[in-house]
């Protein structure tokens, strides 16, 4: 390229410019090895977005190869395409994903979560998927104390619900926590599951010299410039002068795009598409010819823009949503550009594909950019590095933790009623409501709540169960165990609901990369995780990184609990067979599923009541937990029991009022004497689960549970509406809604 030339968009850069831009100094050297000469400020644009965090994992990549990538049902291994991919049987597949919008949620928290939505939606049917289901994962500050934590989540949640809404896609499920860690940085992370036929997939692939390349969709607009940077860097308190670094989302541009998507789907008219998500243009169009092996030539000029007179690298970077880029089988620009006139969405050819692996950007006449498309991406010529870890000092405390060292408290009830109250324990029903959960109808879980969220896919008879999961103070505590147990608990929801999980995709939220304690987090959580999906057969599909989740002030720097949040998806072979979690009549026995263990460590009671921070993560033992999960299938299946719910946050108490709302019965339980009732009623030792067994199942359910490993326990019956726990009345079921659901629309009501 011509270092002659008045464009200071095409001038030379040095290292300054490229240090301003994010890149360190050692990176701009390798660009300019890359290269061969000096980049220009343009190709150095490029190079901040694609070698940003947010695009190249160059701090993770590492760890994240080694957690398992295959196995019997998977289509796709990960990264291989826009989302994982497995197979349903009957000819059918699911393609399911998560990913973060944190950073733009903590500045605009409507249009950040919106985004998120809409970028998670277009994931799905950019694979030729028909989104069925959403769900979400949201972390905010302490609302009961922090007006903005409450602007933060009326933000979030109205944005995911005003544009989930809108798109059409019914929300089956999530988790909302809160704590302080999360005050300046919330979390919001996105999933969207969807089917298509396994003979229907597209790939996000680019090939054939001469295929025109179209961009499709929405104008391209100066919204979310550099916002791959922007989510690659930290939350300061100066970070609402990025604003315009968040994207603006429009769920009817976004509908429209998804039939017309389908519709493309259905002919074979096309070699790939790919969301234009982080770094816009720049990304779909090196990531679709570094995977084809090809280059593109494109002219920038001809890309419909919201604004006159846009420089190269501003319609390069945009992330205006509702785009995609299109690679076009020669001959067949017609046919594709009437299925695009018909849904009124804009349809231009912007270039073609080249020889030679480079991708080159043009403004008329002058070339802006030329740089090598698989030195941009990752697995490519994207840098890689090792950080340097330190084990937290916390770390050490926590093992010091002695229950024996807290009181036991004088009035369980009031304890019991008070976890109840805990916004983390409490009702998320001011959340759901603002969600539309029953749009197309397949949700199967709304009238009879389970711990997965079901969704019958109609043309098989099957169901998913589709669930989230994660206890970011757990993984906080001990991030080995803490991932393990996420991802446990992800995978007794969906045995609980009568599913086998059959895949995982996940969002990694931490800390600075460049903090050695977050950096032994990070790669503890990920060991733990490998190490858990193994065990349940769960490969991991993909998902998405987002580190740089702290508040920098002054004085320190504040992380958020590590979180890495899992995502997973399960079958429901027969739909008949299919578990809910409501206690079904009065009389029917309740039994307790799993080992219970004298362990208060980390639970909700521990933090709330006792105000105790340091302790390790909850009991908790992989073995005994796919036990668990073997023997909930075979009762389900066998038709033994009437209701299973898991035992997590809140602990048992929790677990039982939940089973006793949705009907308005009650309880009468006894506890284990030689367990502390306190530990007994809200430890939150994992691997447990209770179920409900009639009067003409208790046989065939004692046959089957004396025959296996799994350790049980008769804790009581359903009543008609009364509470009673060692034969001491804890109110009645009215009560507790009362309390249950009232607490954090009463929070919600503050300014």
């Amino acid at each position: 390229m011509s270092t002659l030339t008045t464009n200071p968009d095409t001038a030379p850069a040095g290292v300054e410019t490229a240090k301003k831009l994010g890149l360190l100094p050692e990176e701009f050297d390798k660009i300019k090895e890359v290269l061969g000469r000096t980049p220009n400020f343009t190709e150095l644009s490029i190079y901040s977005a694609m070698w940003s965090e947010h695009c190249s994992y160059k701090n993770s990549i590492k760890q994240l190869k080694t957690l398992p990538r295959s196995g019997p049902k998977l289509l796709a291994e990960a990264g291989q395409e826009n989302a994982g991919l497995v197979d349903i049987g009957d000819g059918w597949a699911c393609a399911f994903k998560i990913e973060s919008h944190n950073h733009p949620s903590a500045i605009e928290p409507y249009q950040g979560a919106a985004t998120g939505v809409g970028g998670i939606n277009r994931d799905i049917f950019t694979m030729g998927a028909r989104p069925i289901a959403q769900l979400n994962s949201l972390r905010f500050g302490d609302i009961a104390k922090e007006a903005s934590s409450r602007w933060h989540m009326r933000g979030v949640v109205k944005g995911i619900g005003d544009y989930g809404n809108a798109f059409g896609v019914p929300v089956l499920g999530g988790e909302v926590y809160f704590d302080p860690c999360y005050t300046t940085n919330p979390l919001v992370n996105a999933m969207s599951v969807g089917i298509v036929r396994t003979n229907k997939v597209i790939s996000a692939t680019s090939h054939g010299v001469g295929n025109p390349v179209f961009i499709v969709g929405s104008a391209t607009g100066k919204d979310g410039i550099h916002g791959a940077s922007f989510a690659s860097k930290d939350i300061t308190e100066t970070s609402m002068d990025d604003l315009p670094a968040v994207q603006v989302g429009d769920p009817f541009m976004e509908k429209l795009l998804l039939e017309a998507s389908l519709e493309l789907a259905a002919t074979d008219a096309i070699i790939g598409m790919q969301d234009m998500g982080a770094a816009g243009i720049t990304c779909s169009t090196s990531e679709m010819s570094a995977k084809g092996g090809c280059g593109m030539d494109i002219q920038l000029e001809k890309v419909p823009t919201r604004q006159q007179g846009m420089r190269a690298w501003e319609i390069l970077l945009s992330e205006s949503q509702e785009r995609m880029l299109v690679v076009v089988k020669q001959g067949r620009e017609a046919e594709v550009q009437a299925i695009f006139d018909k849904w009124d969405l804009n349809c231009v050819r912007i270039g073609a594909v080249t020889e030679g692996g480079r991708v080159r950007f043009f403004q008329g006449e002058e070339m802006v950019a030329d740089v090598p498309a698989e030195s941009l991406v990752l697995g490519g010529g994207a840098p890689v590095y090792d950080r340097e870890i330190k084990e937290p000092a916390y770390f050490a405390e926590n093992a010091k933790f002695k229950i024996d060292d807290v009181d036991e408290p004088e009035d369980l009830r009031g304890v019991a009623y008070d976890l109840l109250a805990s916004p983390n324990i409490a009702s998320k029903r001011w959340v759901s409501e603002q969600y539309d959960s029953m749009v197309r109808t397949n949700n199967m879980s709304t009238n009879a709540p389970s711990d997965a969220g079901l969704v019958l896919i109609k043309e098989t008879g099957k169901a998913l169960a589709v669930t989230v999961d994660c206890n970011g103070r757990y993984v906080h505590a001990d991030p080995y165990k803490g991932a393990m147990i996420a991802v446990s608990e992800a995978a007794r929801n969906i045995a609980c609901s009568g599913g086998e999980p059959c895949g995982v995709t996940n969002c990694l939220n931490f800390g600075n990369p460049y903090d050695p304690e977050v950096y032994w987090q990070f790669s503890q959580a990920i060991k733990g995780m490998g190490d858990a999906c193994r065990a349940f057969d769960t490969p991991v599909t993909g998902g998405n990184v987002s580190f740089y989740n702290h508040t920098v002030t002054e004085k320190k720097n504040i992380p958020v609990f590590p979180t890495p949040t899992i995502g997973m998806v399960g079958i429901v072979p027969d739909i008949t067979k299919r578990m809910s979690l409501d206690f079904k009549q009065k009389g029917d026995l309740i039994y307790l599923l799993g080992r219970t263990t004298e362990d208060i460590a980390c639970s909700e009671y521990l933090t709330r009541i006792h105000k105790i921070e340091r302790s390790p993560a909850p009991y908790f033992d992989i073995e005994e937990e796919r036990r668990l999960h073997t023997m909930l299938l075979i009762l389900i299946r066998k038709g033994v029991i009437n209701a299973a719910h898991d035992i997590s946050e809140g602990g048992l108490w929790t677990a039982l009022v939940e089973m006793a709302l949705p009907r308005g019965l009650g309880f009468d339980v006894i506890t284990d004497s030689e367990i502390r009732p306190d530990a007994f009623l809200f430890g939150e030792g994992q691997g447990r689960a209770v179920v409900t067994v009639n009067d003409a199942q208790e046989t065939a359910f004692l046959d089957f549970m004396q025959a296996s490993r799994v350790p049980f326990i008769l804790l009581g019956h359903v009543t008609q509406g009364k509470l009673m726990v060692d034969d001491e009345p804890f109110g009645m079921i009215a009560e507790a809604r009362k309390v249950y659901e009232e607490a954090i629309p009463r929070i919600m009501a503050e300014q």
